[in-house]
């Protein structure tokens, strides 16, 4: 019933910004967890970012300080703002939100977008 929509992505030179969002839609009761995760070519996904209900939030070590993260409820949004972009940050992002009820536990992906970083 859940879907995810990200975008924001583009191509950018080193030094640049960008920032990605990602709506939810469908029948949404406030996520317990939204996080980014990126994957390259040849590499494993790794989680970037999350933030949770509570506005913890977390941060991969080779993005801290450069990244943030926030989240609007009311939208139902997740955003990843990106500064100071590397190369080595060139990668296709995904969305993520989890749901942890009291019985089960949903996760649910966006369909990614692509983050490069070139000059």
């Amino acid at each position: 019933q859940v879907q995810l929509v990200d975008s924001g992505g583009g191509l950018v030179q080193p030094g640049g910004s960008l920032r990605l969002s990602c709506a939810a839609s469908g029948s949404i009761f406030s996520p317990n967890v939204m996080a980014w995760y990126r994957q390259a070519p040849g590499n494993q996904r790794e989680l970037v970012a999350s933030i949770t209900s509570a506005r913890t939030t977390n941060y991969a070590e080779s993005v801290k300080g450069r990244f943030t993260i926030s989240r609007d409820n009311a939208k139902n949004t997740v955003y990843l703002q990106m500064n100071s972009l590397k190369p080595e940050d060139t990668a296709v992002y995904y969305c993520n939100l989890v749901f942890q009820g009291a019985f089960k536990r949903d996760d649910y992906w966006g369909p990614g977008t692509q983050v490069t970083v070139s000059s």
